[in-house]
């Protein structure tokens, strides 16, 4: 008999959406299988160049470096409490007393997938679980960007979620 392989922390990347429920659903699947833990994750995009260049022009150097840490702050906060109360939703929905979430992550970062990888390197994943697929201009499903790349660059096994189409 082959041993099931050895699956402690399960990282889902997530990008906050109904699309993404049947995504983390197969991340808890997984976890109750292999008594796992899941760990969260969520990258928020920087501020964009304009945004950066609008603020230096009006303020000093020193104020427009205050307000974009305490605006990056208060995002990365926000974005945490909506994934908690995903979180929650999701165990309403099951009816169930507990998934097994140990950690919440969000982050900021330019590319996703370095962002996602460097979690699952500092955590110790041993699998990531993550939404297939984006939208093209003609409504057909494609792999996201994000996806493909963790995928190609991932050490550790990549469990690529369809999403199911939009209604």
């Amino acid at each position: 008999m082959v041993p099931r392989p050895d699956v402690n922390t399960i990282l889902y990347a997530t990008d906050i959406g109904e699309q993404t429920r049947p995504v983390f659903r197969m991340a808890v699947s997984l976890a109750r299988r292999y008594e796992a833990r899941i760990l969260m994750v969520h990258v928020v995009p920087p501020l964009g160049s304009s945004a950066l260049s609008l603020m230096d022009s009006y303020l000093s150097e020193e104020d427009a470096e205050k307000i974009h840490q305490e605006g990056m702050q208060q995002m990365l906060d926000s974005m945490k409490e909506q994934l908690q109360q995903f979180k929650e939703e999701e165990i309403e929905a099951y009816n169930i007393n507990r998934i097994p979430v140990t950690e919440i992550i969000v982050v900021s970062g330019s590319y996703p997938s370095k962002e996602i990888l460097r979690v699952a390197e500092e955590h110790n994943a041993e699998m990531i679980v993550i939404g297939k697929s984006t939208h093209s201009f003609f409504h057909s499903d494609v792999m996201g960007t994000t996806a493909r790349r963790v995928l190609r660059y991932s050490p550790i096994p990549v469990l690529l979620v369809p999403n199911p189409p939009e209604r």
